[in-house]
């Protein structure tokens, strides 16, 4: 489903709880975790190639990552996906995140194939992931949480991207 800028950016408002850091109210570790081997596994048989998933990852609002290798892309740059503990939303990366502003950069700069960034969107919305853009990540942290009000000190907000996919 395509969803616009300002139905993401009231997605991630919506996801953002005051009393929770990590892990959204409600959240079901072991139902997060299988929907995330799942698509470790999609990536895996659509990539034909096993693919480093990161699954230890503590103190973050980051699930996991899973990054499908160089040699398996038609490019031969890893694509990195990586995973939020809320609202199942998914960032993908050209080599790795923060390298491109965001995908389309990536493919304009020849670093992503069309045809693989297709591949891992689709893994990505048929298990039900909402597919976000890295830029929009970029913009300060203007939520609820008051922990990431002055994150970075001197009152400076963290943004988007380490609220929700980053270790805390």
């Amino acid at each position: 489903m395509l969803r616009t800028e300002a139905d993401l950016i009231a997605l991630l408002r919506r996801l953002d709880a005051p009393e929770s850091p990590e892990f959204p109210p409600g959240y079901d570790h072991r139902a997060t975790r299988a929907l995330f081997d799942r698509l470790v596994e999609r990536l895996e048989a659509d990539f034909a190639t096993p693919c480093w998933a990161d699954r230890h990852v503590q103190d973050a609002s980051l699930h996991g990552r899973v990054e499908i290798p160089a040699s398996a892309t038609k490019l031969g740059e890893q694509i990195v996906v990586s995973v939020s503990n809320f609202g199942s939303m998914a960032v993908i990366a050209a080599e790795n995140p923060g390298v491109h502003t965001d995908t389309a950069e990536a493919v304009e700069e020849g670093a992503l194939a069309p045809a693989d960034l297709e591949a891992v969107e689709r893994a990505l919305t048929e298990l039900g992931y909402v597919v976000l853009p890295e830029e929009l990540l970029t913009r300060p942290y203007d939520g609820v949480n008051e922990g990431f009000a002055s994150y970075y000190g001197d009152g400076l907000p963290c943004e988007w991207w380490i609220r929700y996919f980053d270790y805390l």
